[in-house]
């Protein structure tokens, strides 16, 4: 049966799941794209790809370098959701 318990507890795991999984992506483009601007300032050049290129490849980096830990965080969260359905029918 399901109760308030055990919703809150699947909705706390899945924002937990998600903020393991998107934080490296993120915090790698937030980081480059910080720097990038910082040089696009100090040396006054004001072109929109010295900023973007940049992020994408932090971001497919951080993809590559954390893409084993977040494909096992997310497989992990989707074996106890499914392992949970039978408490929640009975």
């Amino acid at each position: 049966m399901i109760t308030s318990d055990s919703v809150v507890d699947l909705v706390r795991s899945a924002v937990l799941t998600v903020i393991l999984v998107g934080a490296p992506p993120l915090i790698m483009g937030l980081t480059v794209g910080i720097v990038a601007s910082m040089l696009q300032t100090i040396t006054s050049i004001q072109e929109a790809t010295l900023a973007f290129v940049p992020k994408i490849i932090a971001v497919l980096l951080a993809l590559i370098i954390f893409g084993h830990f977040m494909l096992t965080t997310l497989q992990d969260f989707f074996i106890n959701t499914i392992a949970m359905i039978p408490a929640f029918l009975t």
